[in-house]
């Protein structure tokens, strides 16, 4: 396993981490999720992914069982949470957002689901724009003086309102967030590549990025229709749909039936190529995976053997049809 620290902290995160969203409860119990968290702690993972939202904290209630059971020292793992969704279908005022009240609260439930002490990553799911930046910097850097969190982030925020984040941090002396876990893969690439890009150099932020292979998109296996079990189908993910719908949809299968080409030639399974190209950009720090077997697993581990292989020359191929628009 490569480890690379999480922007410019001391902070060592493996380059593959694996992530909870989706597959927690909603296609794994505790059995199945140890399996699977096993076989990644086993190639090297370090840094497991979770939120209150999934699966209404359930995911983290598996995950904290799983933890529970495996006995691993705390200090070998990274685990994280997330602050905006709430927990709960049927959501008051309070049980969601970024205020004070919530933050304080939803870390408090994610330390009480995941039987910890402290949460090493905690993320600001999405931007609230009810309430003031000052708060939920001020309600982040309170945390980590209690101990509660190690460092704070943000995830899906504007780069905008990340340097908000950071001019306050700066005006008060509070600590600033440290990462942002943003969308990033072959099919969606604007917003980490471009508006991001002077966050990196200015703020050191890293990066934690998800949904690497958009949503399964970049395995090739929707090329010729939607497998009965994949997620797609799964309830709650109609939206997963829409990605193959209309004249975008087709544009997508293209360029995804054309990058499988180049996996052959490569002579790689296209999963593991798209996770390489993930891993290939300077400014990810780790790249979240998610599986539902333990063999999905090993298989995703073996991405850093790909990284070799996309040469410069095989890049410029695979930009040739990124940046196609036909």
């Amino acid at each position: 396993m490569e480890y690379r620290n999480l922007g410019r902290s001391g902070l060592k995160v493996s380059a593959l981490s694996y992530g909870a969203w989706v597959t927690f409860d909603t296609q794994l119990q505790v059995d199945e999720a140890k399996k699977c968290m096993v076989a990644a702690y086993d190639a090297g993972v370090n840094f497991f992914d979770n939120a209150e939202a999934y699966a209404g904290g359930k995911a983290e209630t598996i995950m904290g069982e799983v933890l529970k059971q495996n006995g691993w020292r705390r200090d070998s793992y990274i685990v994280s949470s997330k602050v905006f969704f709430g927990s709960v279908a049927d959501k008051k005022p309070t049980q969601k957002g970024l205020s004070r009240k919530h933050i304080v609260e939803a870390c408090d439930q994610a330390l009480e689901r995941l039987q910890l002490d402290y949460l090493d990553l905690y993320f600001c799911h999405r931007p609230d724009p009810e309430t003031p930046i000052e708060e939920t910097v001020w309600s982040m850097h309170n945390l980590i003086m209690q101990g509660k969190i190690l460092y704070w982030g943000t995830s899906e925020w504007s780069a905008q309102e990340i340097t908000q984040a950071h001019q306050v941090a700066r005006q008060y002396n509070l600590i600033p967030p440290l990462m942002e876990q943003p969308q990033y893969n072959m099919l969606h690439r604007d917003r980490f590549e471009k508006e991001y890009a002077r966050l990196y150099t200015e703020y050191g932020m890293g990066t934690t990025i998800w949904s690497p292979l958009a949503s399964g998109l970049l395995t090739g296996k929707y090329n010729d229709g939607i497998p009965e079990d994949s997620r797609m189908n799964l309830e709650g993910y109609e939206w997963l749909r829409r990605l193959l719908e209309g004249d975008e949809g087709r544009k997508r299968l293209e360029k995804v039936k054309k990058l499988g080409k180049v996996a052959d030639d490569l002579g790689v399974p296209m999963a593991q190529m798209g996770l390489a190209w993930a891993l290939k950009n300077p400014n990810v720090s780790t790249v979240i995976t998610g599986a539902s077997k333990s063999s999905q697993v090993e298989s995703n581990m073996k991405a850093l053997d790909v990284v070799p292989k996309l040469t410069e020359d095989v890049m410029k191929s695979i930009a040739s049809i990124l940046d196609d628009e036909n």
